[in-house]
């Protein structure tokens, strides 16, 4: 992992323990607060800790990731990766937390911006990933046009029905399983026909070869949109959101979310939601950070 710096050690108890050191500002205890907002997430608030499942070559690993520094000397200690896959896992870790992302650099673009001061006050806050795209895209299409709350426990419901936990930890019903569900089948958790339709289409999609999580990795904003536009249930809110949070993409403004419209109102004090094109003029010296920004505003009113 480049500009970090990683120590090993074997414990007396025979665990290993791995220390990760990283370049600040990097505020771990508000990425906690973000992920326990999911109550999948198993989130260790005193602890300031939060166990991850990790699928690594369809090997289902629970990683600790525990803060023991502050957010200008950030430091971590990860345990469960040591094995065949640890190389793969800790840099999933590294993937996931955003660990190699310069957000000094970012935090300087926009203190001469009217975000400096919501920069300044969620100082360091990183993107952080879904634990793995495929989670992401589903999680996405299942939110879809749902309060917040519900939103949560109709995903939680899924999950807990299809999937299968490990160490206390849920991991998602992996593709081949979905791809034989019924809508009727998750009809009975609460989702509606279409929302159900989607959920088990995109995962005929995965086993039919269509759709390669790893091949998305590779290709650019604009053709990962026109693929993922050609799917069923998935529109360009959803393929913003999966570009900010399954693959960490930079730059993605979602001006169609009603979180960001709320946020921009307050922030510049609208009597009203702001048209689109008040809200492009906003952002342009928001570029090449917009999902910073779009991560920032969120903050603003959570």
């Amino acid at each position: 992992m480049k500009n970090a710096i990683i120590t090993e050690k074997w414990l007396k108890d025979g665990s290993f323990l791995e220390t990760i050191q990283i370049k600040g500002p990097y505020n771990f205890d508000l990425v906690l607060d973000r992920l326990s907002i999911d109550p999948l997430n198993q989130v260790d608030i005193a602890n300031r800790s939060v166990k991850v499942p990790l699928l690594i070559e369809g090997e289902p690993i629970v990683a600790i990731v525990k803060a023991i520094g502050t957010t200008l000397a950030p430091e971590f200690e990860i345990e469960g990766t040591e094995g065949q896959y640890k190389e793969k896992a800790d840099k999933r870790l590294a993937e996931i937390f955003q660990w190699h992302t310069p957000l000094e650099m970012i935090s300087e673009h926009f203190k001469n911006t009217d975000l400096k001061e919501i920069f300044e006050q969620h100082h360091g806050t990183p993107i952080v990933l879904d634990f793995s795209p495929y989670n992401c895209l589903l999680k996405c299409i299942i939110h879809q046009q749902l309060n917040m709350s519900f939103a949560h426990t109709l995903t939680e419901r899924f999950v807990k029905t299809y999937g299968f936990e490990k160490e206390g930890v849920w991991f998602y019903p992996q593709p081949e399983k979905v791809a034989k569900l019924t809508v009727e089948d998750l009809r009975e958790l609460q989702f509606s026909g279409r929302k159900a339709e989607y959920v088990i289409g995109i995962a005929k999609e995965v086993m039919a070869g269509n759709l390669n999580f790893d091949e998305l990795k590779t290709k650019s904003d604009e053709d990962i949109f026109k693929q993922l536009i050609k799917l069923r249930g998935v529109g360009p809110w959803t393929v913003q959101n999966f570009l900010m949070f399954g693959l960490g993409r930079p730059n993605l403004f979602p001006m169609a979310d009603i979180g960001i419209q709320n946020a921009i109102k307050k922030l510049y004090q609208l009597e009203a939601k702001p048209a689109l094109e008040e809200m492009e003029s906003y952002s342009k010296g928001w570029e090449p950070y917009l999902s910073y920004a779009s991560l920032y505003l969120w903050r603003s009113i959570e």
